[in-house]
């Protein structure tokens, strides 16, 4: 199979146009006219195939494309937004779904194509288990959490298993099938961990159970607590469908001063 770097196609007829027409356009125009020129491009016919950037990748199999995003990937060739337009364009899950236990940049370009593709979220969930990549479980739980009820099961077994536990809090704030054991799990991690205040009340908002209120007033109302953590609590409290009206005097707060120095 023969790879085009399309993208590099158009780089050097872009470096054209913009050499002849540099006089007519200011530089943030240019941010909204090279986007249109990329978009011609996809549908001008390239003297060499005989056909455009988007008859090219129309015209194969889906299993042609998967091989040849691979290829591309493999050999360093730049990923043409046309190619990953042709993928999305057609249902094309089962042949994804195999990339997600491919190289990194195999991973990452199923991941961008499946999005929160329901078939992907239990592998996401392996993913995130067995990762040590960051910004690779922080996208998986973002996609998880679309899709939360689907693996509520599992996350529910992962966090007694003390697997990812923080993780699994944030994605079960998520469900949308009320569940009194998620509750009881969110209800208890709230009060139980002083270190995390701000994030356990947003679980809480999150998941909105107005019967979380009576948790947070509790503890919104205590005397030590910080300037930020009471933000997060009145921010849970009011998205519950509560409210708390009681003056509090933060002016000895570092975080109190950093945020509000007028005050």
């Amino acid at each position: 199979m023969k790879l085009y770097d399309f993208d590099g196609m158009f780089d050097e007829k872009l470096s054209e146009y913009i050499a002849k027409n540099s006089s007519k356009y200011k530089e943030n125009e240019w941010e909204d006219i090279i986007p249109e020129l990329y978009k011609k491009f996809g549908d001008t016919p390239i003297k060499s195939l005989g056909k455009t950037p988007r008859e090219y990748y129309a015209e194969m199999t889906d299993g042609e494309l998967i091989k040849c995003l691979k290829l591309h990937l493999k050999n360093g060739v730049p990923v043409s937004e046309f190619l990953c337009s042709a993928i999305e364009c057609r249902n094309m899950t089962a042949g994804l779904l195999p990339l997600l236990d491919g190289t990194q940049d195999e991973v990452e370009y199923a991941m961008n194509l499946l999005g929160a593709n329901p078939a992907a979220i239990g592998k996401y969930l392996e993913m995130l288990c067995s990762s040590d990549n960051e910004d690779m479980k922080n996208r998986c739980v973002d996609f998880i959490k679309e899709n939360a009820d689907a693996v509520l099961d599992a996350v529910k077994e992962n966090y007694k298993n003390g697997v990812e536990r923080e993780y699994m809090l944030e994605i079960m704030s998520r469900v949308t099938q009320k569940d009194d054991g998620v509750f009881d799990i969110l209800v208890k991690e709230f009060r139980s961990d002083p270190d995390e205040v701000p994030m356990h009340a947003s679980y809480l908002a999150a998941y909105g159970d107005e019967r979380a209120l009576e948790y947070l007033l509790d503890k919104i109302d205590e005397d030590g607590i910080t300037f930020v953590e009471y933000q997060e609590l009145k921010f849970a409290i009011e998205a519950l469908g509560g409210e708390y009206k009681k003056e509090r005097d933060f002016s000895s707060d570092p975080f109190y001063k950093l945020i509000m120095p007028d005050k």
